[in-house]
């Protein structure tokens, strides 16, 4: 079951589809076709696949059928018609959602009497089939190990555990460091933009911090699962002061200082909660705190 020889079904053409499919072509393996849109799977049958003419049949032809589609929604509604039948199937759903959509799904699909992984897509389809391309499982590892050699045609393959809604939330954690980032960076940008620094000159430095901080990431990890911070780089109320001195050279120099603002509201309710003389990593009991409107 783990050759190039293992049928594979893909239900959903998008671009992400398109390029699940075309991986599992390239890496050898039988792959059959569904999308609703039928003229979505003319190249691919062009290019070896074959176009199943009901999704039941695209069901029925994979040893494991791959399920890509706009929303949970969507794959309820397709695969929850009566005249699909899921017993015996096993479903991978790598369909964008949350981690309770997909902790829903795998028990929905049980009912069903189908096996089911759910699993995130951390790339872009022109990188699916390569190993720059990371695709997260969670489920029943005995169904992850079962199909992880045909899973590898996709990507690099990473199991996080039984849990189906990790992979939803590994993908969302994902998409908060990526955005942190990128507004960390745009803020530093829009500041030496107004002393005539260009994004090229900056984008190098930008590039050293951020590797440099990505560095502290395992040690306060640790600080964090311990519960203790002591103050091995700086205390947080020396931060708080760095944070108000990023404000107000924003502010003097005409740039939004939203964002800094944000996150030294958070620093300071943590310093009034007596946390100012440990490490910033306190904040986490912060940021682990549902928003109070």
């Amino acid at each position: 079951m783990n050759n190039s020889d293992t049928p594979v079904t893909v239900i959903g053409l998008g671009l992400m589809g398109q390029a699940l499919a075309r991986a599992f072509l390239k890496a050898g393996h039988p792959t059959t076709v569904w999308n609703r849109t039928t003229s979505k799977a003319d190249q691919l049958v062009a290019d070896g696949a074959r176009s199943a003419p009901t999704i039941a049949d695209a069901l029925k032809a994979g040893s494991l059928t791959i399920v890509c589609v706009t929303d949970y929604q969507a794959m309820h509604e397709l695969l929850g018609a009566s005249e699909v039948e899921l017993d015996g199937t096993m479903l991978i759903n790598l369909t964008s959602g949350d981690s309770t959509q997909a902790r829903e799904a795998a028990h929905w699909a049980e009912q069903r009497g189908a096996r089911y992984l759910d699993g995130a897509i951390m790339a872009i389809p022109s990188t699916v089939g390569t190993a720059e391309a990371v695709i997260l499982h969670s489920g029943p590892r005995s169904d992850f190990e079962a199909h992880k050699s045909t899973l590898g045609a996709l990507g690099t393959t990473t199991y996080l555990g039984a849990d189906p809604g990790l992979a939803s939330l590994y993908d969302v954690a994902g998409l908060a460091m990526m955005w942190s980032v990128l507004n960390a960076w745009l803020q530093g940008t829009a500041l030496l933009a107004t002393a005539g620094v260009d994004a090229a000159a900056y984008a190098p430095f930008a590039q050293q911090i951020a590797t440099g901080v990505a560095e502290w990431l395992p040690g306060y990890a640790e600080q964090i699962d311990r519960g203790s911070f002591p103050p091995e780089v700086s205390a947080l109320e020396t931060d708080a002061r760095a944070m108000a001195h990023l404000i107000e050279e924003s502010e003097a120099v005409g740039v939004n200082a939203e964002l800094p603002k944000l996150i030294k509201a958070m620093a300071d309710r943590s310093i009034a909660a007596g946390h100012g003389g440990q490490q910033y990593p306190v904040l986490i009991e912060e940021f682990s705190k549902p928003h109070d409107d």
